[in-house]
């Protein structure tokens, strides 16, 4: 392709939808922690503390620990994003008994699209900004359409 065109990239839609399945398979893992442990809260806290020590791990073979002390230096709202997962777990695992895997992916990802449609929007975090247009509102409506029939 040439020059300025977009490319496709395979590599990061493989890996999203990796991860993608992953949030799928740890929502139930989570929730059947929390039934055997009595409690969603300590589940969510025990996932994050395992990703904790394996991206740790991962860190200190990487020879990035130098990252951390850089870290430091950063300003406070960046330090959020992990407040935004501890929640997104916390919900995850009080909500899946109450509305079963499909239908808490499919309001997860509801919440994610128009979120995102937004931080797009206002170009967030420094991120290009891309308009509101009818595609991106017809998505968040077709998964709408996919979060009422998720529950029939």
């Amino acid at each position: 392709m040439g020059s300025g065109s977009l490319q496709f990239p395979i590599l990061a839609f493989v890996m999203i939808i990796v991860g993608g399945a992953c949030i799928a398979l740890q929502a139930p893992v989570n929730a059947g922690l929390a039934r055997g442990i009595g409690s969603p809260l300590v589940a969510a806290a025990i996932s994050f503390g395992v990703g904790f020590v394996i991206l740790t791990l991962f860190s200190i073979i990487r020879g990035e620990v130098p990252s951390f002390a850089a870290a430091l230096d950063q300003q406070w709202w960046l330090w959020m994003g992990g407040a935004f997962g501890a929640f997104y777990v916390w919900s995850m695992v009080w909500s899946l008994p109450r509305l079963g895997v499909v239908t808490a992916i499919a309001v997860l990802s509801l919440g994610q699209i128009v979120a995102a449609m937004v931080l797009d929007r206002i170009g967030a975090f420094g991120l290009p900004v891309r308009e509101i247009s009818i595609p991106r509102v017809l998505s968040a409506l077709m998964v709408l359409g996919g979060v009422l029939l998720s529950r029939y």
